[in-house]
């Protein structure tokens, strides 16, 4: 085997929801590594420099602990860039690759601008060899691009030491909410490249708590693909149980007993078969509408029109529980109150990009609803900005973050995150204060409804046909 290169100061350039968690756990399994990430945000740095752990600008069960350990001992948070680059032996390009909105491709290609900008910082201010791995969610055949511009430093470095370079390709499979347990305990690690000393190099670094039989080195092109696929092939799931969850509701079925026949089959298996609003996060959309431009790029309209049908379903699902909370609601929401429970896209996570929760909330406010959010992790700033991305809704909605007060005097509340606290609700002390008559939308399934109709609320559920 050939001998790996020697590695002990990493930069990670973008100290966002892979950046920073991912370089904490390597700073953590790794003490004989000195580790900076880098971030041009000066207001995420000092976030992450916080004395007040609860202010990371990140929210990840375990993420604190860790941070608490390695911080200022073999990690470190800054917007030093340059100086980073230059003492770096192996750098991580981990900043955001968002759809384009204009341009070529806009609407499904991805905005590749940070990823060149880093790039070309790296070759500007490496020095000697340096290893350049992608850990960003990217487009097949981007690491060309990038060897590219580093292959222009190399020729073009006039008098100055010669630097030279090598690309990795390592993405990231981490799922929100359990971000640290997938670091420590991964189900596979992906390591493409063509350069076996550099691809030993990351290995050795995942080889202090990972085996090494989950380390699988592949191509650069197949690394990168298999992102895509992955995310893929998890969100069509998601889109696959939501429309059998329209059929169940019209047919008097039930899309629990539905999914866990389906889950008990080994061919398929259980996970992501749980109907709900709908897949959010930054990667889903975001990897299959990439997935799609690809594939008509290669003329493999078929294939692009297969994938693209994920993302309709998944906003039709959106669509299609909203007008059900209208039609429920007489088919008149303008004064009513409705609280929302639940705004992040998923539980155990602050982050609400692409929130199924954000997007239905949009709707409702449209229909002239006054609206009162609740979310354990994501704020009232946070909220504000995502509604006023486009229409400026401030005097329709609030937040609250008693539970009791946010659903007093309201018409209905909808449940669109599966946080845990959320399940064990005292309906009972809920219902007085509710108006009459009065709603639950269970969008996660995770409510009792013999409970909630107990204390005299009526009760929706996605996918359940029993009420109909």
């Amino acid at each position: 085997m050939k001998q790996a290169i020697d590695v002990k100061n990493i930069c990670c350039i973008g100290a966002g929801y892979v950046g920073g968690p991912t370089m904490a756990v390597i700073a953590d399994k790794c003490p004989n590594l000195n580790i900076v990430v880098v971030d041009k945000n000066l207001e995420r740095i000092n976030l992450w420099n916080s004395d007040d752990l609860d202010r990371l600008p990140i929210y990840e069960p375990g993420l604190k602990e860790i941070i608490m350990r390695t911080r200022n001992v073999n990690l470190i948070f800054t917007s030093e860039i340059y100086s980073a680059i230059n003492n770096a032996d192996m750098i991580f390009i981990s900043v955001n690759t968002p759809i384009k909105e204009k341009g070529v491709g806009a609407g499904q290609a991805s905005n590749l601008c940070w990823v060149e900008s880093s790039t070309r910082e790296i070759a500007a201010h490496a020095s000697g060899h340096t290893i350049v791995v992608e850990k960003s969610t990217l487009p097949v055949r981007t690491a060309g691009i990038i060897k590219d511009i580093l292959n222009s430093a190399e020729i073009n470095h006039g008098n100055s030491v010669k630097k030279t370079f090598s690309v990795l390709s390592n993405p990231e499979f981490l799922a929100e909410g359990s971000a640290i347990k997938d670091l420590l305990f991964p189900d596979r690690i992906l390591i493409g490249g063509e350069s076996i000393e550099s691809i030993n190099s990351l290995k050795n670094i995942y080889k202090k708590w990972v085996n090494e039989d989950k380390i699988i080195p592949t191509n650069l092109w197949s690394s990168e693909l298999s992102k895509l696929a992955a995310n893929a092939f998890l969100a069509q799931r998601i889109s696959s149980i939501n429309s059998i969850s329209a059929l169940c509701e019209a047919t008097g079925a039930d899309i629990k007993e539905v999914s866990t026949a389906i889950g008990l089959d080994q061919r398929i298996g259980s996970k992501f078969l749980n109907a709900g609003p709908g897949f959010g996060g930054s990667c889903f959309k975001k990897d299959i509408l990439n997935l799609v431009y690809l594939c008509n790029h290669f003329g493999l309209k078929e294939v692009a029109d297969f994938w693209e049908q994920t993302i309709i379903i998944n906003s039709w699902q959106q669509k299609r529980i909203y007008k059900e909370i209208v039609n429920k609601l007489f088919g008149n929401l303008v004064n009513k109150k409705i609280t929302i429970l639940g705004v992040a896209f998923k539980a155990n996570t602050n982050d609400t990009r692409e929130s199924p929760s954000i997007s239905i909330s949009k709707l409702l406010l449209n229909e002239g609803a006054s609206l009162v959010f609740h979310d354990p992790k994501v704020t009232e700033e946070k909220i504000s900005l995502d509604l006023k991305e486009k229409i400026p809704y401030s005097s329709h909605w609030s937040y609250e973050k008693d539970i009791n007060l946010a659903c007093k005097d309201s018409d209905a509340i909808i449940v669109l995150t599966e946080w845990e606290q959320y399940k064990h609700i005292n309906w009972k002390k809920i219902a007085i204060n509710m108006s009459a008559p009065s709603w639950v939308f269970d969008t996660r399934n995770i409510l009792k409804r013999d409970l909630i109709e107990k204390n005299g609320i009526k009760y929706w559920g996605v996918g359940d046909g029993y009420q109909n």
